[in-house]
């Protein structure tokens, strides 16, 4: 049977509808400066079209994307950073490795302990998932074959780098007594060592700024999962393409939802 693509019934080809998407998701535009991109183009794409195609292909590329990352190493960096909705701030938890990879992110309304666990289950869990894609099928008679793609196989961190927020320390105390985390995993609340995350954050404040902020939950849920999609392609955290190689970004994209680039 032939898999349906992601983009039939679509007005526009898929290669400017791809383009739009990686523009809008890779650089500080609006909906409206992509319109009028196109427009110098010869195409006429209203920005509401650009915004509806952005929202049906987040969690498609961030859902592709997971099963042919990178591994990543067992010392984790959390911090959480702040994104306006409806004029509110929220909070963006986010975790990285200390090479700076992308492990894990989770929007939520509150900054509390609950908040973090719920980030620190996701998280281990985005982890276990990889490691399940990893595992080769045994069929009777054969040996078992290796995985196609590498994933990642680091399923609990060895330390966890925090700041001084007190509802971390509170999070991890709770996640070891229910025996999600072993008992073994170090918590760190050193400022200093979470320089690298906070700068990370600045890649994604900084494409959140154009749009003057979101007005619903589900809208930045959805937007803000392909930005970080997006981020770790251009970190080169997948398997084929190196970071600062821009042909190979374009061409893995396409690959991913089975377009010739």
């Amino acid at each position: 049977m032939i898999k349906q693509t992601p983009f039939k019934w679509r007005h526009f080809e898929a290669e400017i509808i791809l383009l739009c998407v990686r523009w809008y998701l890779r650089y500080s535009l609006s909906y409206r400066d992509l319109e009028e991109m196109m427009l110098e183009r010869g195409l006429h794409v209203d920005h509401t079209t650009i915004y509806r195609w952005v929202q049906r292909y987040a969690p498609e590329l961030e859902k592709r994307c997971r099963s042919h990352l990178k591994a990543c190493n067992d010392s984790w960096k959390v911090d959480e950073t702040y994104i306006k909705i409806k004029k509110v701030w929220t909070y963006l938890y986010r975790a990285v490795d200390y090479e700076g990879n992308t492990l894990e992110f989770l929007l939520s309304p509150t900054r509390d302990a609950e908040s973090a666990t719920r980030f620190f289950v996701k998280a281990l869990a985005s982890t276990a998932r990889s490691v399940s894609q990893a595992r080769p099928v045994k069929k009777q008679g054969a040996q078992p074959m290796a995985p196609t793609v590498p994933t990642p196989t680091i399923l609990t961190p060895r330390v966890i780098n925090v700041d001084k927020n007190a509802a971390y320390p509170r999070a991890i105390a709770g996640l070891k007594d229910v025996g999600v985390l072993p008992q073994h995993v170090e918590l760190r609340q050193v400022k200093y060592l979470n320089n690298l995350i906070e700068q990370d954050h600045r890649f994604i404040k900084r494409l959140t700024k154009p749009g003057m902020g979101f007005f619903s939950f589900e809208t930045a849920s959805r937007t803000l999962q392909e930005y970080e999609a997006y981020n770790m392609i251009r970190k080169g955290q997948l398997q084929g393409v190196n970071k600062g190689d821009v042909q190979g970004q374009v061409a893995l994209v396409a690959k991913l939802f089975g377009v010739v680039a």
